[in-house]
């Protein structure tokens, strides 16, 4: 079959590109750090760019390859991402495929969007850890008194203190690691924080929350999760069974 097109940067995206290479399925993967890229790597059957697209980029960068499909394989919650996707599809006329997370079960506080994870932490004092990403830094400015109360996991990017720091955020509140995350990388998290709520979106099983959870009931807080965004699509296996087949 002809090169297929993944919208990636994920952990299901990275091992459905992977699963392209081993079964010589020749494959563009599109990320937007550089972080997803040196995960990837490259070979003879996988070719991987890097930077964010909108979606005239997405539509010059689908017409260039004649792909024999895109695969939408980008985060969850990353909806402008999905829509632009989409659109650029529905443009060049290209067959387009969504690649879903495997869902889990969630525990604790479950909220739907961000003004009501803000009301349920203003309603205590405790302690916060967010492993929301830096990306959701501005959600946390509505938080009483965010400078002493909330921490952040983020990746270890260039300029994160600074980002902090103008938000109103205590530099030295930053755990800057690299996932995947263990029970007990996410245990030490919490102690060195000090902790006594976990804030995480329902990152599924391959976004580590099992991990998360498991860690809280270990430290004995509670956990906040921002549930997932409606979603249809396919399922890895069922997925690549298509691609095995030639879509």
């Amino acid at each position: 079959m002809k090169k297929i097109l993944i919208f990636g940067g994920t952990t299901e995206g990275r091992e459905l590109a992977e699963w392209c290479a081993a079964n010589g399925i020749a494959a563009d993967v599109s990320v937007t750090t550089d972080y997803g890229a040196r995960l990837l790597g490259s070979g003879e059957m996988l070719n991987v760019f890097t930077g964010r697209l909108d979606s005239a980029e997405m539509i010059t960068l689908i017409n260039a390859g004649n792909y024999a499909a895109v695969i939408d394989a980008t985060h969850p919650y990353a909806a402008e991402a999905t829509a632009n996707i989409r659109d650029a599809c529905c443009r060049t006329k290209s067959r387009y495929y969504r690649l879903i997370r495997e869902e889990c079960e969630l525990t604790g506080i479950c909220v739907d969007s961000f003004d009501e994870l803000i009301t349920v932490l203003n309603s205590t004092d405790r302690t916060i850890l967010s492993t929301l990403g830096s990306k959701e830094l501005s959600v946390f400015t509505h938080i009483n008194d965010r400078k002493k109360r909330v921490w952040f996991r983020v990746l270890p990017t260039v300029g994160i203190a600074d980002m902090c720091d103008r938000y109103g955020f205590d530099p030295s509140h930053i755990i800057a690691e690299t996932p995947p995350y263990s029970v007990a990388a996410n245990i030490g998290h919490i102690r060195k924080s000090g902790a006594e709520i976990l804030v995480t979106k329902e990152c599924g099983l391959k976004g580590g929350y099992p991990e998360k959870i498991t860690a809280a009931k270990e430290c004995g807080i509670e956990t906040v999760t921002i549930k997932r965004p409606a979603d249809s699509g396919y399922r890895f296996d069922e997925l690549t069974k298509l691609l095995g087949e030639g879509l």
